[in-house]
């Protein structure tokens, strides 16, 4: 593991972890422009408030991309289901 330092509200953070390091940039770019974010529509200048509210939000991010992936999910099941029930239905047919 490499150590990878980013900035994320102002403050520097030397990381570790498994994903490659430009990964590990591009998550803290996504943590610092939302903590922007925040604190640009809220007006609340307190880092430790702005860090709440933006890992609310993104945790609601999170909850509606794991719902709209089951659904997602569903769908793709259901779609084979027919396909392979059409499929069945011709070989039938055809015998």
């Amino acid at each position: 593991m490499e150590r990878v330092q980013v900035e994320i509200y102002g403050q520097i953070y030397s990381l570790k972890g498994t994903d490659d390091s430009a990964r590990i940039r591009e998550l803290a770019a996504y943590v610092d422009a939302k903590m922007k974010e925040i604190e640009k529509g809220t007006g609340t200048v307190d880092s430790l408030r702005v860090a709440i509210l933006t890992a609310l939000t993104i945790a609601d991010e999170l909850s509606r991309l794991r719902v709209q992936h089951s659904e997602l999910e569903i769908t793709a099941d259901n779609a084979v289901n027919r396909l392979l029930s059409i499929t069945e239905n011709v070989g039938d047919a055809c015998q």
